[in-house]
């Protein structure tokens, strides 16, 4: 039997890996996939170029705020996987509004519908960066939101609300937070890819600060197999953190996008910090360890060469994507 998916924001870095990856040769050959994505300036229609003919594969273009809409694709699906979102905090920073209409007032039309049509399945993808800042440690689920970016805040509320319509509706919804995501396909201003492309075009690179803020980095392969294993055998009502066990400074993640580039430090200018920048986040995945058998795969060694490779050999992709972005914030 057929499993049918609606995956919303799924023309995006992660949400397009997903889908590739489902529909690809190693893919469940028993499922079914709906896209729908807005298409706004971080959605590519490229990406999903290489299963756009596929016979389990329909793509339609459109707004999670559309109640109408998404109540229509919901009824007729079993499951969705919701990627659509506002993701970059210095956008949120710049304006926060266009992040609470679509992080919570998206997420609540999804989960109203969901309710109404009996889905029965929601998995819900979200971010470590509901958390906050964490001086030590790792975050385990069970530990308290405290976001300090406008983003984090309109994701951990898309949080909240949607475990709030399993525990009041018995709505099936599992609830992912990873790492930061790296990989082919991103979007050029987030920070790898924005070093990246910056570099094998000569052009200097920011450093916020010091250099100090710490991150753990996931290949996006990784991730999509962590949601994977949450779809196909999470347990409802639960919070599953997908972690890639990689945590760099962004001064050590700066060298070694460097060295992939062949660049040096003078081509790095340190740069203002941004407000209300985490100083580190780190996830407890623990968890989805032990219950569903996760363990990220992707050295990130490899990872990071592969991802400059695809940069060098794709600047038919991402110089235009560059140009837009210059023209947007001229």
């Amino acid at each position: 039997m057929t499993t049918r998916i609606l995956v919303t924001g799924g023309a995006g870095f992660i949400g397009s890996h997903y889908v590739r990856t489902l529909l690809g040769p190693a893919g469940p050959p028993d499922v079914a996939i709906t896209v729908l994505d807005k298409l706004t300036y971080a959605g590519n229609p490229a990406n999903l170029y290489e299963v756009h003919d596929a016979d389990r594969f329909c793509f339609v273009r459109g707004d999670i705020c559309d109640a109408q809409l998404v109540g229509k694709l919901v009824s007729r699906h079993d499951q969705v996987v919701h990627f659509a979102a506002e993701s970059h905090v210095d956008r949120s920073i710049l304006g926060s509004e266009a992040f609470v209409r679509t992080n919570m007032a998206g997420t609540q039309t999804l989960l109203d519908a969901a309710l109404r049509h009996r889905l029965r399945t929601f998995v819900h993808i979200s971010t470590d960066e509901v958390y906050g800042s964490i001086r030590s440690g790792s975050w385990p689920e069970t530990d308290p939101l405290r976001p300090n970016s406008p983003y984090a805040a309109s994701k951990a509320g898309a949080d909240l609300m949607a475990l709030a319509h399993h525990r009041t509706h018995g709505l099936d919804v599992r609830v992912t937070r990873c790492s930061n995501n790296y990989g082919p396909h991103q979007f050029p201003e987030k920070v790898i890819p924005l070093f990246i492309t910056r570099l094998l075009d000569g052009r200097q690179v920011p450093l916020y600060g010091d250099g100090l803020n710490v991150r753990d980095w996931i290949h996006v392969d990784d991730h999509v197999r962590g949601i994977e294993l949450v779809r196909t055998g999470g347990r409802p009502g639960e919070v599953y953190n997908i972690g890639g066990g990689n945590e760099l400074s962004n001064r050590e993640l700066t060298g070694l996008l460097l060295r992939e580039c062949g660049a040096d430090w003078d081509m790095v200018t340190f740069v203002e910090d941004r407000k209300g920048h985490d100083r580190r986040y780190s996830v407890d995945f623990t968890k989805v360890r032990a219950e569903l058998g996760y363990a990220p795969r992707k050295e990130l060694a490899t990872g990071l060469a592969e991802t400059v490779d695809w940069y060098r050999t794709h600047r038919f992709w991402w110089e235009p994507l560059c140009r837009q972005g210059e023209r947007l914030a001229s």
